[in-house]
C-alpha cells in the first residue's frame, strides 16, 4: 500500500501525524494539546527543501561526511548531510488507530550513492504521551552493509523561553560545530546562543531530558546504538533539538561507531520520545 496522505495516530489526549511522502518524517506530536515538536510549515509544503521541523530519519549515515563523499573497503560513493532517507518517499505497509508500520527499499537512485541493498522498516506507536519509533535495517545484499542511523527532533521552544531550557547530559566536553574545536562543558548548555550546534563527545548514556519552563519536559530515550548526542538550536527560532545518532558524522569514512551488517542480517533499533 502506498499513500502521499498523512497518518493520523490517536491515544488518549495525544495526537500525532505521520507523512510517509515526506522522508516517513513524524510532523506532530501533541499531548494535551500541548504541541511537542517545531514545525516550519512553508519547508514542510515544498518538496525542494529539507523540512525543519519534526523528527527527521537519518540514514544510511547521521551528520556530514567529508567533502559529501565516503570511501570504504573498495567501496565508494556520496551523500549529502544525514543521508537520503529524509528526502524520500516511503511505502506505507499498515495503519491502525496509534500506530503505522512504513518502509524504504533500495532503489536505482540510492544504489548510486549507497552500493547496497537495503531494507528499512520503522513503526511509529502512540501510547499515550510517549511516541516509539522501532526500525528495523535489513541488509539483502551479498556482502557486508556499513551504515549509521540517526534521529533529529525538533522540540517546540519558544526563544524566549531558551535561558530557562535545560539539557541533561553527563558529557564534560563537545565538540563545538560552529568554532570546530573541542571545549569543555562545566555547566548547563547556553541555549540562548546565536547557534549552537554542539556534538557531545561522553555523554555515557542513551538517554537525555529537555527540561521546559513551566514544569514541563521531554525525555528521550534510545536503544543501546545511540551513543552519539547532538544538541542544535538557532537564536531567534523557536525549537531545541536533541538528536540520538549511532554514529558521529563522517562515520562511514572514519569506522567510528559505524553499524555492519552481515548478508541477510537485520539489526533492530528504537527510539522513545516522552512528555510530561
Amino acid at each position: 500500500m502506498t499513500t502521499a496522505a498523512p497518518i493520523t495516530l490517536t491515544d488518549g489526549s495525544s495526537v500525532a501525524v505521520l507523512a510517509p511522502h515526506r522522508g516517513g518524517l513524524v510532523t506532530r506530536f501533541d499531548v494535551a494539546g500541548r504541541p511537542v515538536l517545531f514545525m516550519d510549515e512553508a519547508t514542510l509544503a515544498d518538496p525542494s527543501k529539507n523540512v525543519r521541523g519534526g523528527v527527521p530519519v537519518l540514514f544510511p549515515t547521521p551528520g556530514k561526511l567529508t567533502g559529501d563523499a565516503w570511501a570504504r573497503d573498495g567501496q565508494a560513493g556520496a551523500l549529502k548531510q544525514h543521508g537520503f532517507a529524509r528526502n524520500l518517499a516511503w511505502r506505507t505497509i499498515a495503519t491502525t488507530g496509534n500506530s503505522a508500520t512504513i518502509a524504504l527499499e533500495a532503489d536505482a537512485s540510492t544504489r548510486a550513492a549507497f552500493p547496497w541493498d537495503f531494507a528499512v522498516e520503522m513503526t511509529v506507536a502512540l501510547r499515550d504521551a510517549t511516541l516509539r519509533l522501532d526500525h528495523r535495517v535489513t541488509n539483502r545484499s551479498a556482502t557486508a552493509m556499513p551504515f549509521g542511523f540517526g534521529f533529529h527532533p525538533y522540540f517546540a521552544v519558544a526563544d524566549a523561553d531558551k535561558a530557562a531550557a535545560a539539557v541533561s547530559t553527563a558529557a564534560t566536553r563537545a565538540f563545538d560545530n560552529v568554532t570546530k574545536t573541542t571545549i569543555p562543558l562545566a555547566g548547563p548548555i547556553d541555549l540562548t546562543q546565536k547557534e549552537v550546534d554542539l556534538h557531545l563527545l561522553d555523554h555515557g548514556r542513551t538517554e537525555s531530558t529537555l527540561s521546559l519552563p513551566g514544569g514541563h519536559a521531554v525525555e528521550l530515550r534510545g536503544s543501546a546504538d545511540y551513543t552519539h548526542w547532538v544538541v542544535w538550536t538557532l537564536a531567534g527560532r523557536d525549537f531545541v533539538c536533541l538528536e540520538p545518532w549511532t554514529a558521529p558524522g563522517d562515520a562511514l569514512n572514519t569506522g567510528d561507531r559505524v553499524l555492519e551488517l552481515a548478508p541477510g542480517a537485520t539489526r533492530a533499533l528504537w527510539i522513545e520520545i516522552s512528555a510530561r
